[in-house]
């Protein structure tokens, strides 16, 4: 695979009540994270988005939270956003509908279970951007559908990172929303690519926003 890709016109019309790049006048881009809360990389993410003291997105994992609950607080206490990203990373197109919207439904359940409060609208991205017709129509009424615009590829053992850095920095515009891995698998990518990417941004303008 090549890494990182910009979504194309076909899969927005395929699911175009779902967000892939936020419509903005403004030279905003929306920082997301996928896949944690998890000990080392989840707090080096928060570590490095203080440093340069802006906020981002993050779609937690059901089982994550309810195994790093003190780290999930963290999120929640330095003020991003929080999504849900099903409770086991399922795959939609391979979960029957009702094993897939109880399966989100658990998520929900267990940040009431452990007393946390959410401070953003509920929003939702299906773990490897797999969710079907009638799953998305079940879900679009109760949470807004987060998409992307970029997806970095940080996951990829193969990748370049310098190749994808320069990717990502020339593909970003006003309103992507890029997609990034607080996971063990992305760790060695993310910590090179992250703090690179933010300065650029920076450095070129841009704010970051979050839901």
């Amino acid at each position: 695979m090549l890494y990182p890709n910009r979504t194309g016109a076909i899969f927005r019309h395929i699911m175009p009540s779902a967000t892939w790049q936020v419509k903005t006048l403004t030279k905003e881009i929306y920082l997301t994270f996928d896949d944690g809360p998890i000990p080392d990389v989840t707090e080096w993410v928060l570590d490095t988005l203080a440093s340069f003291n802006i906020k981002a997105t993050f779609f937690c994992v059901g089982d994550n939270i309810k195994k790093h609950p003190t780290i999930f607080s963290k999120i929640i206490t330095s003020g991003h956003s929080i999504g849900n990203h099903t409770f086991n990373h399922l795959k939609g197109w391979k979960t029957s509908n009702q094993g897939y919207l109880e399966n989100i439904e658990l998520w929900e359940q267990t940040i009431k279970d452990l007393n946390f409060q959410l401070n953003n609208k509920p929003i939702f991205r299906p773990p490897y951007g797999q969710i079907t017709f009638s799953q998305s129509k079940a879900l679009k009424e109760r949470y807004e559908i987060i998409m992307w615009d970029i997806i970095t590829g940080d996951f990829d053992k193969n990748l370049d990172k310098q190749n994808c850095l320069e990717k990502c920095i020339k593909m970003t515009t006003a309103g992507t929303v890029i997609v990034f891995h607080d996971s063990l698998k992305a760790k060695e990518n993310l910590q090179y690519i992250l703090p690179f990417y933010i300065k650029s941004m920076i450095d070129k303008g841009f704010t970051f926003a979050k839901w």
